[in-house]
């Protein structure tokens, strides 16, 4: 019986192994460059330094641990190399269905409205912001207008093209209805209910996915820390060069950091808060960049002072080298930063207000599409007594709205400053769906209830996304604290070791040297583990931002609570350590 398990297991694994060359070999023919000339101009380069990493890991006269890093970055460039392109078709397929649910109730919207159904993918087609999707709807079209191909069967064959498999059901599915007769219409919003519970299951999944990755890097990042711990302690029993050991496994943990982050860069589903228009800046927008080129101006200033105080220029460069001489290096790094933390509360102050905005929209949609349809009048007649009910934050612009159109300011340039103001992209996104819709002769009390339906599923999901954000957040908070420690007690051990070796003169006895302490330079080794904080802490910033989804400043507030966090982590264990030296 185990027998057969174990032998079905290898078929299993055989499987996977043939489907992956497959749909390697599949993406090598997709590839927009000919494979002959990808061969020469990248495959080549790689081998060649793949060569060259494992002959200087084996000739170099080099500690095991700076050698392992440098077969490592030649292993690194020939696997980037030989799987590039199948990382092209991946990028593809998550282009396709990153905002494949927002697509299809932008059809269903279009649909449901006097314009002829072809017409329906060429207006999705001018929608630049879908990216791939907008791509494939003009493909659609430009097969049905340039080679007179009918509507289902250029469906069909797009959806045996395309490299996503729910896009390419979709089409197909699609295709099939068409065909049989039935309605655009009919079809899409009988297709609401099972798209709307794909895209769930595959953000969920995508979350569960980050969970599982969240518990993978704290694996291995306390392997990196035990391996920094080593790098650290040995060279006093053995004798090789330590900076050069420690900087060799410093390499290796940036590595490893930087494959946790475009795993978790191409895990995250892809939904972002924000929205920015190109052709307007907003007052929360001009808050946010003055907050952000002022704090960038004002760390600059704070790093060209310590400048002066390194090279001891002028009066105020002397004051500030006496200074720097009692600060450690942890603190003297995490000062300038800390004026980055200012945009990143800026930006979090009004993201929460987008949020609230995010929340109270399904029901002002909802309530103006029904509205509009019982009493059969414009929107402006109808906002006239609907901004007077209670909206919360966006109350604001819904009356900003009514202004505007009772201005006679035309419904796109009304509705255009109204989502700008909003901030949000889901705002932006179903208040142009309805505008379009409405414009086009569509039901509005169908349009409310069909966006306010799509959205409420959003933000249930992005609630769950919150949650998985705030324990992402523990988790490298905790991480960067308990690494700091370890580095530095690390490092104070060398330290008492090699006072230890000072105060015992054990050279002169005759069993031989037991510790070199004189393969330590500590000022510069102390300096590497400050870089190791601030590379982590700007690692994490950028996970955290990239699973929160929210604006992009928020980085900056990570960075600088971590580059602290870190810090300050260090300077407590030196100072403790220190103290039970001098004890």
């Amino acid at each position: 019986m185990s027998e057969t398990n174990v032998d079905a297991g290898l078929s299993a694994q055989r499987q996977q192994f043939r489907e992956f060359v497959s749909s390697l070999l599949d993406a090598y023919e997709q590839m927009p460059m000919e494979n002959r000339k990808y061969a020469i101009t990248v495959l080549a380069p790689t081998v060649l330094m793949f060569v060259l990493g494992v002959v200087g890991a084996i000739t170099l006269p080099l500690p095991v641990l700076v050698r392992i890093p440098i077969f490592l970055l030649g292993l690194l460039m020939l696997v980037g190399g030989v799987l590039y392109p199948r990382l092209l078709v991946e990028e593809q397929r998550r282009g396709l269905e990153n905002q494949l649910h927002l697509v299809i109730t932008h059809l269903t919207v279009l649909s449901t409205t006097n314009i002829d159904r072809v017409a329906v993918f060429r207006q999705l087609g001018r929608e630049e912001e879908y990216g791939e999707l907008a791509v494939e709807m003009r493909r659609i079209t430009e097969l049905v207008d340039t080679w007179n191909q009918s509507l289902d069967d250029a469906l069909q064959r797009r959806a045996r093209a395309v490299p996503s498999r729910e896009l390419g059901d979709f089409l197909d599915r699609l295709a099939y209805s068409l065909n049989a007769g039935q309605h655009l219409d009919d079809f899409l919003l009988g297709e609401q209910r099972t798209i709307i519970e794909k895209y769930i299951t595959v953000y969920e999944g995508a979350l569960g996915n980050l969970e599982v990755m969240k518990d993978l890097y704290l694996s291995m990042i306390l392997s990196m820390t035990f391996a920094i711990i080593n790098a650290i302690v040995l060279p006093i029993l053995t004798g090789t060069d330590a900076t050069m050991t420690i900087a060799a496994v410093i390499v290796l943990f940036v590595f490893v950091q930087l494959g946790f982050y475009y795993v978790i860069k191409t895990m995250s589903p892809y939904d972002p808060l924000w929205y920015h228009q190109a052709d307007y800046r907003t007052k929360i927008d001009r808050q946010i960049d003055i907050a952000l080129y002022g704090s960038v101006g004002l760390s600059a200033v704070f790093v060209g002072v310590l400048g002066l105080g390194v090279a001891g220029w002028t009066s105020i460069g002397q004051t500030v080298q006496r200074v720097m001489l009692d600060t450690p290096v942890p603190l003297l790094i995490a000062t300038p930063l800390t004026p980055l933390a200012i945009p990143g509360l800026v930006a979090r102050h009004h993201e929460n207000h987008v949020k609230e905005r995010d929340e109270e929209y399904p029901g002002f949609i909802r309530a103006l599409g029904a509205s509009e349809s019982a009493k059969q009048s414009t929107t402006r007649a109808v906002l006239e007594t609907l901004r007077e009910k209670d909206f919360g934050v966006l109350s604001r612009e819904i009356d900003r709205l009514y202004v505007r159109l009772n201005m006679r300011v035309g419904p796109d340039k009304s509705w255009f400053f109204f989502t700008a103001e909003t901030s949000s992209y889901l705002i932006q996104k179903f208040s142009e769906m309805y505008l379009v819709g409405r414009q086009m002769g569509g039901e509005p009390k169908q349009l409310g209830e069909l966006i306010s339906d799509n959205m409420n599923e959003v933000l249930k999901l992005r609630r769950q996304r919150q949650q998985a954000t705030v324990t992402l957040i523990g988790v490298l908070y905790g991480i960067t604290a308990s690494a700091s420690f370890a580095f530095f007690i690390g490092l104070e051990v060398v330290e008492i070791l090699a006072t230890f070796s000072s105060s015992m003169n054990l050279a002169q006895f005759e069993f031989g040297q037991l510790i070199y302490a004189g393969v330590y330079d500590i000022p510069v080794i102390e300096y590497l583990l400050s870089l190791i904080i601030l590379f982590n802490a700007l690692l994490s910033a950028l996970m955290i931002r990239m699973v929160d989804g929210g604006h992009k400043v928020n980085a900056y507030l990570h960075f600088v609570v971590l580059v602290w966090i870190g810090s300050g982590s260090a300077v407590v264990t030196s100072s403790l350590a220190g103290g039970l030296i001098s004890v």
